[in-house]
């Protein structure tokens, strides 16, 4: 399985802002990608193929992210 989430980091912890499906001690792997960086690419390239709306970018994003 593979899925993008996201996460807040408060006091040293990384915290999920969704519910995960996970067994007691399974072990991840994860990629470090800061959510502010993220926008900064999608308000470069949102619309320089013309029009598109917000949520579509965000889903080829999270989808890119993945890959």
């Amino acid at each position: 399985m593979s899925k993008v989430i996201r996460v807040k980091y408060e006091k040293g912890v990384l915290k999920p802002l969704e519910p995960l499906e996970l067994r007691e001690g399974e072990e991840l792997l994860v990629k470090i990608v800061v959510a502010e960086e993220r926008r900064r690419v999608l308000r470069k390239y949102r619309g320089v193929l013309g029009p598109v709306p917000k949520d579509l970018l965000d889903r080829f994003m999270l989808e890119a992210e993945e890959q």
